[in-house]
């Protein structure tokens, strides 16, 4: 295959992964009060690292790399949580918590494959639909305008740009196929940027002010800090995203006539676990498979891990380039706000598919959903709740994801692993692999 064919396959797959890679840098930093200086930054670096994470997974080493064509980018379960540590700790207390879980993920890389028992579909799903409930708000908001003290907040002009851009994205999601599919989302946020430009909506100024080329910095934003609520809520998000990402690892070794071993899946661990180390250094995000770009795979045939490497490489070019990324500040609060209910509601779509084939096999399955994405979202609504248990606890119960994903394996544990459940399903040991490959795997618009 010559060079520009390659190179073309590249970009290809640079396009149909960065609408979800710079999505989630400008929903946190918005949501943070980050200035378009800053946002420019975050979506830099998160850009660079995407590259960076993908090159650790394309390689295969001793201990690191997979060796497989995989494409990482942050994943959107991390979202609601990096923006709840931020608020309630601090900007030091997001980075700690990143670098923490993923150095905890490089340490059980080796044996997580003993530990995902704990994390079948009817876990994760939980989990997933928890977070993905818990970012529509955020979306609604920034559909009407993001703050609330504005004059314009829930205009007309806001409200009407939101849901066009909804319309663009899902009327390409119907009626395209193939690489304009998996690129829809992109594809809204170009058109209802441009719309915005002509209602006055866009300002280039922020472009015109960045440089052409900066070099990036370890702990731009903060310094690490190192809070156990934090590290804990993120090492779950960190354990839920292996899971997710086991289903694209089994899913490209099949593609690609790779074995995919218990040593092969401790290396992609461990570089998804290095990834967000790195990341966390240089003040950007957890990193995850991205199932996307394992679709577009399936559709054009071409598995060749050059085509994946080359496209890290231009990734890494771009995070360089301050100004290719205060291209994306120009999107107007409300056109980011009609892509976030397309994106976030395939979070929940994603969760519920999980927990489909689930629900059916036992009712005690339906009994594990309903406590933990009730108690997930009760104690997100309510945070206070149980401020009368001991101070100790708190790690438990002040936070609705650490509540709903811990009540998730109590009872998972509970309902289908005590040996007296056992008579009414198959063991878990042996569902729980053939249910990720199933539905995990074959889910191309988790991200996009």
């Amino acid at each position: 295959m010559n060079k520009l064919k390659l190179t073309t396959l590249a970009f290809q797959h640079l396009l149909a992964m960065y609408a979800g890679a710079i999505l989630v840098p400008l929903i946190i930093g918005g949501s943070l009060g980050m200035t378009p200086e800053q946002l420019t930054y975050l979506v830099s670096i998160d850009i660079l690292m995407c590259g960076i994470a993908t090159l650790l997974q394309v390689m295969r080493g001793k201990v690191f790399g997979i060796g497989l064509p995989l494409v990482l980018g942050c994943t959107f379960t991390a979202v609601t949580p990096i923006i709840t540590i931020g608020k309630e700790y601090g900007l030091g207390s997001i980075y700690g918590a990143v670098i923490a879980s993923g150095a905890i993920v490089v340490l059980i890389g080796g044996i997580f494959g003993l530990l995902v028992k704990l994390f079948p579909p009817i876990v994760t799903g939980s989990v997933v639909t928890i977070i993905g409930i818990t970012l529509i708000p955020v979306a609604f908001n920034n559909a009407a305008g993001g703050d609330a003290n504005s004059p314009d907040y829930a205009s007309s002009e806001n409200v009407l740009l939101a849901f066009l851009t909804l319309a663009i994205i899902i009327l390409f999601y119907r009626f395209s196929k193939g690489f304009m599919r998996s690129i829809a989302i992109l594809i809204g946020l170009l058109v209802g940027t441009v719309v915005a430009s002509f209602m006055g909506f866009v300002s280039f100024d922020n472009v015109r002010n960045a440089d052409m080329v900066h070099m990036v910095k370890p702990f731009f934003f903060a310094t690490p800090e190192f809070n156990l609520v934090p590290i804990v809520t993120m090492t779950i998000v960190a354990i839920v995203s292996l899971v997710e990402s086991t289903g694209s690892y089994f899913a490209l070794g099949e593609m690609t006539k790779t074995p995919v071993n218990s040593k092969n899946l401790a290396r992609g661990y461990r570089s998804e676990g290095l990834a967000s180390v790195i990341g966390g250094i240089f003040n950007a995000f957890p990193y995850t498979a991205f199932s996307q770009n394992v679709g577009l795979m399936q559709l054009t045939g071409v598995k060749n891990r050059a085509v994946i490497g080359i496209m890290a490489v231009m990734l890494i070019a771009l995070g360089f380039l301050p100004k290719v990324a205060a291209l994306t500040t120009i999107i107007p609060t409300p056109v980011l706000g009609g892509a976030m209910i397309a994106m976030f509601g395939m979070v929940i779509s994603q969760g519920i598919k999980m927990l489909g084939r689930a629900v059916v096999e036992s009712e005690g399955n339906a009994m594990i959903i309903a406590c933990s994405v009730g108690m997930g979202l009760g104690v997100t609504v309510q945070p206070g709740i149980f401020n009368f248990l001991p101070g100790s606890l708190s790690i438990l119960t002040s936070n609705g994801i650490v509540a709903g994903s811990l009540t998730a394996i109590v009872l998972n544990i509970i309902f289908n692993m005590i040996p007296w459940r056992r008579d009414e399903k198959a063991p878990i040991e042996e569902s729980a692999p053939v249910q990720m490959k199933e539905e995990v795997v074959s889910t191309t618009e988790k991200h996009a």
